[in-house]
């Protein structure tokens, strides 16, 4: 009976260790994974800018464009994969609806992305891209309204997950960034669905390129900041 007892003691504790040290690696993985797409969402807007201004030109533009974009989804549906196991289980209804939304924003650009850096793309360097035409992302074209699909939700993710967050303490910042994204996401819209796209245009959309990577920096700064309250007490 006591050996048994005793089994199921070092069962339990081996359990409880285990559980700790995933906890520790989402934290862990939140704050890198929003580094990460923090990064990369910089490094789009950076080649969005030098593109518009006439720096950059093709093949470098769209290369650039098209690659710094596709480094954002991963990391980003990891963090928000992160945020909703950390979520307090009275919220983990809009932790589970910004992960829907953030996973609907991935196979929407996921799609563009590979489509236009791998078919594309070769196809104009080849001279051949009027066979594929239909492919291409232009303004009003399909896969430019799978870009703006993806935006939108993930604009809507940011939305959703609003509630998770405290109205005070450093949670009230990420809060905010999260809001003031949201906030954008009607203008994005604008940018994408107006009948005349012109790259004035774009100048609407540029309060993303603050409001996105600041939410997901502010993001993973609170991963680090919850890691260290929570688990350097015990040491």
């Amino acid at each position: 009976m006591l050996s048994t007892f005793q089994a199921k003691t070092v069962s339990n504790v081996a359990g409880f260790s285990d559980r700790k040290d995933m906890d520790q690696s989402i934290y862990r993985i939140g704050f890198w994974s929003g580094l990460v797409a923090f990064i990369a969402t910089v490094g789009y807007c950076t080649v969005q800018i030098l593109q518009v201004a006439h720096v950059l030109s093709f093949p470098w533009d769209e290369l650039l464009i098209y690659g710094t974009s596709l480094c954002i989804v991963v990391p980003f549906v990891l963090e928000i994969l992160a945020l909703h196991y950390v979520t307090p289980d009275e919220k983990k209804f809009w932790s589970h609806a910004a992960l829907i939304f953030s996973i609907l924003y991935s196979v929407f650009v996921t799609a563009n992305y590979v489509v236009q850096l791998t078919t594309v793309l070769p196809m104009k360097l080849k001279g051949t891209a009027g066979d594929i035409r239909i492919l291409e992302q232009t303004p009003h074209s399909l896969f430019w309204d799978f870009d703006a699909l993806g935006y939108i939700f993930m604009g809507l993710a940011t939305l959703i997950a609003i509630p998770i967050f405290e109205k005070h303490g450093f949670q009230r910042w990420v809060r905010l960034s999260f809001l003031a994204n949201a906030f954008v996401t009607p203008l994005i819209s604008i940018v994408y669905f107006f009948p005349f796209y012109s790259e004035r245009l774009l100048v609407l959309g540029y309060p993303w390129g603050i409001t996105a990577p600041l939410s997901m920096l502010l993001l993973a700064i609170k991963f680090k900041k919850d890691y260290r309250r929570k688990y350097h007490r015990d040491q």
